[in-house]
This record gives C-alpha cells, sequence and structure tokens, in this order.
C-alpha cells in the first residue's frame, strides 16, 4: 500500500487539530501552476509532517481529490477547513509560502484535499523515517512493502486503533492494512463532505455548466439532484454544475433533467411569472456530461428529481 508524507504548516495544523468533528481539509500548496498531484489514488492514506524542529508525523487523511482553484472559491468550498478562521487569515498565511509578491488578485491554488482527518495527540507524534530527508520541502511517498513504510504505518495504525476506529468498511477501495498485531486488512468507504463535493462536481463537468456551457466560474454552482436535505449523498453521480440560476430553478422544480440527460422546463415557469423565454428555448437539449461515466448523474436520482421536485 502506498501513502505520502506532506510538509504541513505547524499553523494550518494547529489551527485544524482544534476544530471538532470536521469531515475533510483542504491542504493547500500556496503555487497554484506547479501541476497536479499524482502521488496518491483516491482513497489513499495522506500523512502530516511538521515543519522544522518537529520532525513528527502528527496526522493525516485521505486522499479525494486534486485540484487548482481561484483563492475566493478555495475559501468558499472549504471556510474553516482550510486552516484559517477567515478568508484573510488563509491569504496571510498562504503568502508567507508564495513566491510571488502579495497581490490583491484572485490568485490561484493548488488543492489536496482529503476526508476522514485525524490528529494525533502531542504525546502520540511519530518520529519521521529515518530516511527522510529533513531537506525534502513538499513530501515523499512512501510504500508498505518497504521497511521504512512498514515501520510507520504499522505506528500510525496503532494509533488509529487506539484513538478512533475505522468508521465505515467496505469492499470497494482497499486503503489501509492492518499489521498482523492489529487484525485484518480495513477499509475505508469515502465519505465526501461538502467542499470536496463541491470540487469534485465542479472538475467532472469541465468547469462548464451542464445546460448552457457557461464556463464563467464565479457563476457557477454544484447542485444536489437529490438535496442532502432529503438523504441526497455528497457523491458526484448525486450532483450537476449548474449556473446559479437555473440551480435555484432546479432547486425550486421548475426544471430537472430527465434520465436520457434531457433538460425540461416546467409551464409553471410561464404561467406563474409570465416569462422564460431564455429557458425554454433550451427544453428538451441534452445536458454536458462529465466525461468519466462513473460521475454522470444517476438514474435513481433524476427519477426522485423528476417524482418529488419536478413542477411538471
Amino acid at each position: 500500500m502506498r501513502f505520502y508524507i506532506g510538509v504541513t504548516d505547524d499553523e494550518w495544523f494547529g489551527f485544524l487539530a482544534g476544530l471538532p468533528g470536521i469531515d475533510e481539509v483542504n491542504f493547500w500548496q500556496p503555487g497554484g501552476a506547479s501541476g497536479r498531484f499524482k502521488a496518491l489514488q483516491s482513497g489513499e492514506p495522506f500523512l502530516f509532517k511538521l515543519h522544522a524542529p518537529n520532525h513528527f508525523i502528527a496526522g493525516g487523511g485521505f486522499f479525494a481529490h486534486h485540484s487548482v482553484l481561484p483563492l475566493s472559491l478555495a475559501w468558499e468550498s472549504f471556510r474553516e477547513k482550510n486552516g484559517a478562521s477567515s478568508f484573510l487569515s488563509m491569504k496571510r498565511l498562504i503568502e508567507k509560502r508564495r513566491r510571488a509578491d502579495k497581490s490583491f488578485e484572485d490568485y490561484k491554488i493548488g488543492c489536496i484535499i482529503l476526508t476522514q482527518p485525524f490528529f494525533f495527540r502531542r504525546g502520540d507524534w511519530i518520529p519521521v523515517p529515518a530516511d527522510f530527508s529533513l531537506n525534502i520541502v513538499q513530501g515523499k511517498t512512501y510504500d508498505t512493502a518497504t521497511f521504512h513504510g512498514r515501520a510507520l504505518w504499522d505506528a500510525v495504525s496503532e494509533r488509529l486503533a487506539l484513538t478512533r476506529p475505522y468508521p465505515d468498511l467496505t469492499e470497494e477501495k482497499r486503503v489501509a492494512e492492518a499489521p498482523g498485531g492489529y487484525g485484518k486488512p480495513v477499509t475505508i468507504q469515502q465519505r465526501l463532505g461538502q467542499g470536496t463535493f463541491r470540487v469534485m462536481v465542479t472538475d467532472a463537468y469541465e468547469r462548464r455548466c451542464a445546460v448552457t456551457q457557461e464556463k464563467t466560474l464565479p457563476a457557477l454552482e454544484a447542485a444536489h439532484i437529490k438535496p442532502f436535505s432529503e438523504s441526497g449523498p455528497h457523491r458526484v453521480d448525486n450532483g450537476l454544475l449548474l449556473r446559479s440560476d437555473i440551480h435555484k430553478l432546479f432547486d425550486a422544480g421548475y426544471v430537472t433533467v430527465t434520465q436520457e440527460h434531457r433538460f425540461i422546463v416546467s409551464r409553471r415557469i410561464r404561467e406563474e411569472f409570465e416569462n422564460g423565454r431564455l429557458y425554454y428555448a433550451l427544453h428538451g437539449n441534452r445536458i454536458h456530461l462529465p466525461l468519466d461515466s462513473r460521475f454522470r448523474p444517476g438514474g435513481e436520482f433524476l427519477v426522485w428529481h423528476n417524482d418529488h421536485c419536478f413542477k411538471g
């Protein structure tokens, strides 16, 4: 099994360690144009190594997604889960690490999005492996097939077993092999948080509205097909990327999407508002779909919206 040790901002870590019960965090990278994070696949562990002089593993999480986002969208998506109490505090932390001059522009940052984060008490921090060079700036990948990788993951697993159980077991994705003394191999089902859902839906639809093809990012929103309040999950196949006005109409039931992925507009817009010409021009059109078929709208969610929400 692979895992990654990421060099972690101490202030970011300390703030998040004090937030109870968080389900996701944004491990941001100050430079947004440095390329995609390819060290891990979804569900693999990402560990936090603090800055000198604290050469310790102090916690971690499970990799969900990597994206490059404008600073404002990263804040809107994760807020305090960015490791800061306010947008200005987050901006200050990032600009301490950025090589470029400070700017009032909405610059881009890398976002390594992690689910189910965990934070060890100081007495449980784990010394970094002997082969982890203290000159490493970003991080290093390990494998449990190696001596140092196995020894470290055994120590992490021991602490996790003592401090919190693995919450959701599934056969879908194996992410952690428990060492012989701690039971059978364990698996974790990733439950996406609201921020992760928003970013993954945005990227799955290539940052364009599924209905209008609009690409102006501030105008786009990730919509749940079956609302979270109705037990709709934070899953990409329960999402659509929509322009903000269409999102509002979708939530209110004035528009829907069929199982054939066609956009349908209710007659109620014309009856109630004596308007809607721009929306009726889109009626019957096929929507833009994610390239990855796993992320396309789930039929059961579309049926729910048509049966329970749409004002036909």
